[in-house]
């Protein structure tokens, strides 16, 4: 069994990191998500900030945090809610600022309702205000209103942030690069889900309905202390050619494959997996064949995830391999290296092969670089996902072709030799998918997955 892991340890180690990195010229500003209603007097689960959570693991809503580098009396400062014995009964303990210090590792923490006082006065001798905008119009205004406060006192003694400057180029570059501690939190979320998408093949029947085979797969995240890092899709027969399908109310039926994008997030951290696979448990001619293609330009793909390489590098790969495999199905006529360059690829297959993943499913950081792609250095983590996708109706096609949507992914870090897949444990030849799902059948289920 892994060992746990100390995320406020972590945090504080990436609050030093990102100090060093602004120098002391500037000041880092930065809020806790808020409760957000989901309807009358019931509120959406709570989720934290993820730029916040990266920073102070602390996990309450509402609070801010304050990175001055070089401040005297302390670079990490926390404004928190107080405690309050009867908001306290309803809603749980919380932990208030005496905690967020010893607990948190706060240099000083002090209740919230004394922000707007105290929070200016950090801002002044520093040059740059580093801090989010455009997520939230609530911290917006609050962001300008404390920039303007600091600008007053400031006045003839001394600097203060004239703008506020975006994490992009700062935090968000940080993020890129994943600690050890944290790949090991996608490690984890990486095992429940490798085990929930193996528990969806092995539990799945026909005629039953998406957001039954959806329940399978949020039960396991759910056993194992993990939770959905987006909403699943359970989509079944042509549902899988709507990209980001979340309807879920269809029945599955015999004969049609079911494409399945889920994962689970552990303690902040997100997995994403997606297979394709039979209903029935067989693949039909016409869908072993599109399945194959897509097999082919994943692993392809893959095998480009290296140090060095650019981060366009296993997308071009795959849809290489994908038009040529639409010119062999017959999907499209004409020359590879020509239709690429018109993009009539992209009839089939219109999104990009992966994205950044980390504390958010389709993590920050930026895929280019001066114009140029960005380089992969080692502790980055994409996903690989290509897929194809014959929507009914598809003129030009024929029939036999139509409804038919594969797409396959994996979540891979970046070493500094091979790649590494953390989702390897579900099967994804035909054959091996197949097999588990011949197996079980005849055997019952039993759970498989490295959760610690």
């Amino acid at each position: 069994m892994s060992e746990a892991i100390d995320y406020r340890e972590l945090a504080r180690e990436q609050r030093d990191t990102l100090a060093r990195r602004i120098g002391e010229e500037a000041v880092v500003v930065i809020p806790a998500a808020r409760e957000q209603p989901r309807n009358r007097d019931v509120d959406h689960p709570f989720r934290q900030d993820s730029d916040f959570r990266y920073l102070t693991a602390f996990p309450e809503p509402d609070a801010v945090a304050v990175i001055a580098p070089g401040r005297p009396e302390g670079e990490y400062i926390l404004f928190v809610r107080e405690r309050d014995p009867e908001a306290e009964r309803w809603a749980g303990a919380r932990i208030g600022p005496e905690a967020a210090c010893h607990a948190y590792g706060a240099d000083q923490a002090w209740p919230l309702g004394e922000i707007d006082q105290r929070l200016p006065d950090l801002l002044v001798g520093r040059e740059r205000l580093i801090g989010p905008l455009g997520r939230d119009e609530h911290w917006d205004r609050k962001l300008l209103q404390w920039l303007q406060a600091g600008r007053g006192r400031a006045r003839g003694r001394a600097v203060a942030p004239s703008s506020i400057e975006l994490f992009e180029h700062n935090l968000h570059e940080q993020r890129l690069i994943k600690r050890p501690a944290e790949l090991e939190a996608m490690r984890r979320a990486a095992g429940i889900s490798v085990a929930a998408h193996r528990r969806a093949m092995q539990a799945v029947q026909a005629g039953m309905p998406e957001y039954a085979l959806a329940a399978e797969l949020l039960g396991i995240f759910h056993r194992h202390g993990g939770e959905a890092a987006y909403p699943s899709i359970v989509a079944g027969g042509a549902n899988a050619c709507v990209l980001h399908y979340v309807t879920l109310r269809d029945p599955l039926r015999d004969g049609d494959l079911v494409l399945i994008d889920a994962g689970a997030e552990v303690d902040g951290y997100a997995a994403d997996i997606t297979r394709t696979f039979p209903v029935n448990g067989t693949f039909s001619a016409e869908q072993r064949a599109v399945y194959d293609v897509v097999l082919a330009a994943q692993e392809a793909a893959i095998e480009q995830v290296r140090c060095g390489h650019d981060f366009d590098a296993f997308h071009r790969t795959a849809t290489r391999i994908l038009t040529q495999g639409m010119v062999d199905l017959g999907w499209l006529a004409g020359e590879v290296d020509g239709l690429i360059e018109q993009g009539a690829h992209r009839r089939f297959f219109p999104p990009r092969t992966g994205h950044w993943l980390g504390l958010d499913v389709h993590d920050v950081g930026g895929y280019a670089v001066g114009g140029a792609w960005r380089i992969l250095q080692p502790g980055m983590v994409v996903t690989v996902e290509p897929g194809l996708y014959c929507p009914p109706g598809s003129e030009e096609v024929d029939p036999r072709w139509h409804g038919i949507g594969v797409r396959i992914e994996d979540d891979v870090i970046v070493e500094r030799e091979t790649p590494r897949v953390l989702t390897s444990g579900v099967p994804k030849t035909a054959e091996g998918i197949e097999d588990l799902m011949g197996a079980v059948r005849g055997a019952g289920y039993e759970e498989s997955g490295d959760f610690d």
